[in-house]
């Protein structure tokens, strides 16, 4: 329970119904969308086209989607709707172009946009809707405008001057050739079209038809290698979930290409490191979990890839072999010397829980800010700049290739207890996700917080040699996290997160939103 003298929020509090989102609109869209008969799978796409208009550099039309769809009876289905790199991506290409890795602006990190397919596989599988019904709110918005929230308005000016050197950046994302400040209004009115045809065509209007022949031109026209026949054989991918043991629960992950195996291996590593002897603002419980999070990090990078091109060892990682001898690793009293590369982005996460308790948990992105930066003029489309998440180098698993996949940082989570559904979750934040998805089921299973404090409490990601830490971690963790050799470095807000829990011993949902972020849970 919070202290109601102090600065903060109550989880919020629904037996019919629940939604949580980064952003006021979109979670008010997916209520309506629940008042009105709809489900939870209805209610998930409704409210991520509304995100693509409300928060335009974290998501978009022009991205990529991934789900975990918990239904009544505790079954836990996965879709994976990520695109893929050009078939002329081939090894000759990329010796000839003499890249050692895939730039996050270059046009070579565009690769196909998923989430239109996903939104629609979910819609037919899941929902009651079809995405002409589903993107209604969203156009609507988009047409008419929405302000500009304080959160969205500080990320916006850091992509700025890469929007401004694109033609369509310029036009469709820029305000008199600025950054729109916060309480402004932005209306996306070629966005609008675009979701409008699609909703009077279907996908194929994105894959197949106009919008795709404007995606491509005006990729090709940067020397993107992707072709018509890139989109149009674009499809999502149901996959089933990986998951691990901890505390009693059943945490679900999207297996690779996705890296929600990361967050498997370190809560099989904790689960050997007794966390319940301390306490939740201890320097020790705050060490084992970075130490974990590092060693996952480094099997990732080595590891996961898209598992149609490679095989990725996956019942050998979440072994308990492979987790005691990562837990042998660990000394409590100092830090191991790993510098695992890795980058953050731009991404929104939502959860919904309807009345019938289908749970969906649900995450789209474009990847950086804005994507690539690059905006169809035609269209208004941020296409998304996920290919950066590939390796150049031929022998790797993840290097780049035809038609492949690259490794995945947006990541859903689940959780099972006694085979039922008891948590939808997720944590922005590109490579700190995993380590989100730790954090907060440590502060749930193991120090029994609502979901409401567990997204609520100060993060840490080491990075780059040093350990970012937000300006909430108290002192005395921070003095002994330095005795055991971390070297701290302050961090902005880490990530963004939300979550509902499903309470069926009282009949209640409760929710919890980041207050690192606009948004808010909802339940009624």
């Amino acid at each position: 329970m919070r202290s109601f003298d102090r600065p903060g929020r109550s989880a919020a509090y629904g037996a019919r119904g629940m939604a949580a989102t980064s952003a006021p609109l979109a979670t008010l869209a997916a209520i309506d969308t629940l008042r009105a008969g709809g489900n939870a799978a209805d209610a998930a796409v409704v409210a991520s086209a509304v995100l693509c208009v409300v928060e335009p550099a974290m998501t978009g039309i022009g991205g990529d989607c991934f789900a975990l769809v918990g239904t009544p009876d505790g079954k836990v289905s996965g879709l994976n709707a990520s695109g893929r790199a050009a078939l002329a991506a081939d090894a000759e290409w990329l010796s000839a172009s003499g890249l050692t890795e895939i730039p996050l602006r270059s046009i070579h990190a565009v690769t196909v946009p998923g989430a239109i397919d996903g939104w629609d596989q979910l819609l037919k599988r899941f929902g009651t809707m079809d995405l002409a019904e589903a993107l209604k709110p969203a156009i609507r918005l988009a047409r008419e405008g929405v302000p500009v929230t304080p959160r969205v308005a500080v990320d916006w000016p850091e992509d700025a001057p890469s929007l401004a050197a694109d033609a369509g950046g310029r036009v469709h994302y820029l305000k008199d050739g600025r950054a729109p400040g916060v309480g402004e209004t932005m209306a996306y009115p070629a966005l609008a079209d675009s979701m409008a045809l699609i909703g009077r065509e279907g996908r194929d209007a994105f894959y197949k038809g106009a919008i795709a022949e404007d995606i491509i031109a005006t990729a090709r026209a940067l020397g993107s290698l992707l072709t018509m026949e890139d989109l149009a054989r674009h499809e999502s991918t149901w996959v089933k979930p990986i998951s691990a043991r901890f505390m009693g629960h059943e945490i679900l992950e999207i297996p690779p290409s996705g890296q929600g195996l990361t967050a498997l291996i370190a809560f099989n590593v904790l689960a050997q490191m007794g966390l319940s002897r301390h306490a939740p603002d201890s320097a020790e419980r705050h060490h084992l979990e970075i130490e974990a999070m590092k060693l996952a990090w480094e099997l990732r990078n080595r590891h996961i890839a898209d598992p149609g091109f490679a095989e990725v060892p996956v019942e050998d990682l979440l072994s308990d072999r492979t987790a005691k001898r990562l837990a042998s690793l660990i000394d409590l009293d100092r830090a191991l010397d790993i510098q695992t590369a890795m980058r953050t982005s731009d991404t929104i996460y939502l959860s919904v829980v309807d009345e019938k308790r289908l749970a969906v948990s649900f995450i789209n992105s474009v990847y950086d800010g804005f994507g690539s930066c690059i905006v169809t003029e035609k269209t208004g489309i941020a296409l998304q700049n996920r290919g950066a998440c590939f390796v150049a180098d031929p022998a790797h698993p993840n290097c780049i290739g035809p038609g492949k996949r690259p490794l995945h940082t947006i990541i859903p989570a689940m959780v099972r207890k006694d085979g039922e559904i008891d948590m939808s979750y997720g944590v922005m934040g590109g490579d700190y996700q995993p380590m989100g998805h730790v954090t907060v089921a440590v502060n749930r299973y193991v120090h029994g917080m609502d979901p409401q404090e567990a997204i609520d409490w100060p993060r840490y990601f080491p990075l780059r040699g040093k350990l970012r830490v937000e300006s909430g971690v108290p002192e005395h963790v921070r003095a002994g996290l330095e005795r055991r050799g971390h070297v701290l470095e302050a961090a902005g807000p880490l990530g963004g997160g939300q979550a509902i829990a499903i309470d069926r011993a009282r009949g209640m949902l409760i929710g919890g939103s980041d207050p690192r972020k606009d948004g808010f849970a909802l339940g009624y």
